[in-house]
This record gives structure tokens, C-alpha cells and sequence, in this order.
């Protein structure tokens, strides 16, 4: 972990373009040497990491191997492991196996018994595998037919469901949802499920301890129902769009205590989250306060995912809302050219990995928002995707299949045309 965060800090500090005075870079002072060199930084931020105690002994070690002209290096050998080769020597019959070698496709030693027993389940008596017929029944509920429309197309899918709720009923409630979501994840094409958005900001969860126990027991049940599928999770983090302001990086930390970095990272470092979709909803007008603009906010996010080294724990991207206009009122050229610019190439260029676009939502009022017109009709913010070719393999957008503007398979199909990845909901 320690490597992984050096070597992206090194491209993170050029990136930035920071400059570090070989002076700092080669002294003896202590070992804080190399903090605080990205972004206003706090030393307790991981910024770079000696592979010796000290730069000193590094230069050492690399002096000893390369006195008299390598001399050590050639006298090196293999470090020395305990593998035989039963193919020129005899192998032990103690221990596991039979002392015999064998190829792919030959039969079975004898009394071998293959061990086909379900596997234990959290709560004694359940069945947490998912049967063969429980996937061919998901594969005809519209979420079934939507996955394999964008399949078809060569889309990369993601399953789109909460589980918190399941989580809070209880364990057994939690197992069935996880079952259900498997079957789902069972279909070809399927990559990785997202269990839950905003989270920790919706309220559904009230502690960093909570937060972390829901995200450990959800990944626990759908890596049982689900294995080899990616996990990923949705929310933001409200600090990050401030930078090295630290007046409102405090206010932020009050206002939404539970979405702090210190409270996220252990979500990531868990092993529980392959992919964190972080929201650029706040960063509006969020800031105004403290003059920060949407653009500046948006490059303090990306500048801080990187100073902390996220993208090496996991796929960091963003996601977005604004480019859906109003039904009755469409975003015009200049407008749908404007977001596009500022909510999917910016981020992008900014360090996310991906951008997952809201093309059809409704607000708490019940009106509707929408990238396309009536009836799947371009619109100037559709043109704008359209346009972004280079960039599409980098783009998602969520579908549910409930409420499609014209059909399931027409909707996927529609979508196809820009994005790469969709996040079915299920």
C-alpha cells in the first residue's frame, strides 16, 4: 500500500507541477521532510514515502550494490525457494496429494471426492447461493431484458440497487436482498454491483461505525452471491471541494460529519469497495461563502483524491445531474455546451476515471428531467454527448428499466449510442 501511494504521489506531484527543492529532498532534518508539498496538505495526509528509513541510507544501499562495478549484483543469486519439480525428482507421498504429477484433464487420484457443499451462510439453515433457475427468472424481469439490450450493444453494466434498508431489517433480510440482486449479477455482461447511493448523506446510516458495518456486511453477502462481480458505492465528500481553505473545510466537517475523508478512506482500505462514484452536486454553489467557484471546487476535489491517492485503492469517478433538462424547457445549445464542458470534461481532465450521467430523473415534485426529447429526440444537450467521442468510453448513465420514455430495449439502445457503461437498476 505504502509503494502504491509513493509512486502516485510521484505522478501527482507532476501533474500538479509542484516543484520540491533538492535541498528538502536530500536533507536530514527529520521525517517530515516531504510533507505538506500538494494543495495546502496536512501532515497527516500519506504524501511520499522513502523506501529507506532515511535518503541517506537509500544512497547507501545504492552505493553497496554498485561498488566495483556491480560486483555484488553478479555474485547475487536466486533467493532460494521450496518448490520440486516431480518430474526429475521423487516427490513425498506425505502430506497433501498422491507424490505424482499431473496435467490438466487427467483423471482424478483415486478416492478423490469433489466437495460440492453449499457454501455457510450468516444465518444457519438459509441458502445463499443463487440457483440456476433464479437467474433465468431475473433474466426476464424488465432489469433482466434491460442488461441484455446493453450487452448486446457492447455496453460494460453495473446492477444499481440500495441494500441499507435490507441491512438495517436484519441479517436474514439482507441475505434474501443479496440473493435477489446475485441472480441479476448472474447475467452476462454484468461487471459490478452499486449498493448504495449517498451514503452516509441520506440519513440511512448515523455513525462512522455503522457506515462501515453496513458497507463490510453488504460486500460480505453479495461476494457470496456474487463472486469475481465488482462492489461500488455512491456520495460525496463535501471537504474536498475546498481545497486548502481551511475555514471551510472546518464548517463542511460540521455540517456533514459522517462524509469527512477520515470516514470514507476506511471504506476503501477495507477491501469492501472496488469503485467510489463521488457526486459534484455541492459543488455549485456550495462554496460561495468562501469565493470559491464551481470550476476551482471541482479541481480541489480531483487535486485532493489524488494527494490522498484514492485512484490507487480504488476507480474514483464522478457523477452528475445537471445536463437533463426540464421536459418543458430543454437546455439550450449554449447552456448543454457550457455543462458539458464544465460537469463531464472538466472532471475528467481533473483526475476522474469516469463521469455517470443522470439522463432521466424526476425531482420531489414530480417533474421530469431528461438528455433526450419526446420520444428518444436529440436535443442540443444529446449533441453535446454525441460530440464527446473520444471521451464516451469514460461515460455511464443509470437506466431504470420501470420507467423507460419509450421502452426498454429502445431506451438501451438510444443510450448505446454515447455511453459506454450503464447502471442498471434492480
Amino acid at each position: 500500500m505504502r509503494i502504491r501511494r509513493a509512486f502516485a504521489m510521484g505522478a501527482a506531484l507532476t501533474v500538479l507541477a509542484v516543484g520540491v527543492p533538492a535541498a528538502t529532498a536530500f536533507s536530514d532534518d527529520g521525517d517530515g521532510d516531504c510533507k505538506n508539498v500538494t494543495n495546502g496538505a496536512k501532515e497527516t495526509d500519506p504524501q511520499c514515502f522513502w523506501m529507506a528509513p532515511t535518503p541517506k541510507e537509500a544512497l547507501d544501499i545504492v552505493r553497496f550494490w554498485a561498488k566495483d562495478d556491480g560486483a555484488k549484483l553478479k555474485e547475487a543469486t536466486e533467493y532460494p525457494v521450496g518448490w520440486i519439480d516431480c518430474t526429475v525428482e521423487t516427490c513425498s507421498a506425505e502430506g497433501e496429494g498422491d507424490g505424482q504429477a499431473h496435467d490438466e484433464g487427467d483423471p482424478a487420484p483415486e478416492g478423490y471426492v469433489e466437495d460440492d457443499t453449499p457454501p455457510a451462510c450468516p444465518t444457519a439453515g438459509e441458502t445463499c447461493s443463487v440457483t440456476p433457475e433464479e437467474v433465468a427468472a431475473a433474466a426476464r424481469t424488465a432489469a433482466g431484458q434491460a442488461i441484455a439490450a446493453a450487452t448486446a450493444k457492447g455496453m460494460r453494466v453495473w446492477v444499481d440497487t440500495e441494500l441499507v434498508d435490507d441491512y438495517a431489517a436484519g441479517s436474514a433480510a439482507l441475505a434474501a436482498a443479496a440473493k435477489r440482486v446475485g441472480a441479476l449479477a448472474a447475467q452476462p455482461g454484468v461487471v459490478g454491483i452499486r449498493f448504495s447511493s449517498q451514503l452516509g448523506y441520506n440519513g440511512a446510516v448515523k455513525t462512522p461505525e455503522e457506515m462501515r458495518s453496513f458497507v463490510t456486511a453488504a460486500a460480505a453477502a453479495l461476494h457470496q452471491v456474487a463472486p469475481g462481480k465488482k462492489l461500488g458505492v455512491h456520495t460525496v465528500v463535501p471537504e474536498f471541494g475546498c481545497g486548502a481553505n481551511e475555514l471551510c473545510s472546518a464548517e463542511m466537517k460540521k455540517r456533514f460529519p459522517l462524509l469527512t475523508a477520515e470516514n470514507i478512506e476506511p471504506l476503501l482500505t477495507s477491501g469492501s469497495v472496488d469503485q467510489l462514484v463521488l457526486d459534484s452536486g455541492l459543488l455549485g454553489g456550495s462554496y460561495a461563502d468562501w469565493k470559491i467557484g464551481l470550476a476551482e471546487a471541482q479541481r480541489n476535489q480531483w487535486t485532493k483524491v489524488k494527494a490522498l491517492a484514492w485512484d490507487t485503492l480504488a476507480m474514483i469517478g464522478a457523477e452528475d445531474a445537471s445536463l437533463a433538462g426540464k421536459a418543458d424547457a430543454p437546455l439550450t445549445a449554449e447552456q448543454a455546451a457550457a455543462v458539458a464542458q464544465d460537469r463531464v470534461a472538466s472532471p475528467l481532465k481533473d483526475g476522474a476515471a469516469t463521469v455517470n450521467l443522470w439522463t432521466r430523473w424526476q425531482d420531489g415534485k414530480g417533474g421530469t428531467y431528461s438528455v433526450l426529447g419526446a420520444k428518444l429526440a436529440a436535443t442540443p444537450a444529446w449533441q453535446q454527448l454525441d460530440k464527446l467521442e473520444p471521451l464516451q468510453r469514460r461515460l455511464s448513465t443509470i437506466f431504470d428499466p420501470a420507467a423507460p420514455a419509450v421502452g426498454v430495449t429502445q431506451d438501451v439502445e438510444k443510450l448505446s449510442e454515447v455511453f459506454s457503461q450503464i447502471y442498471v437498476t434492480g
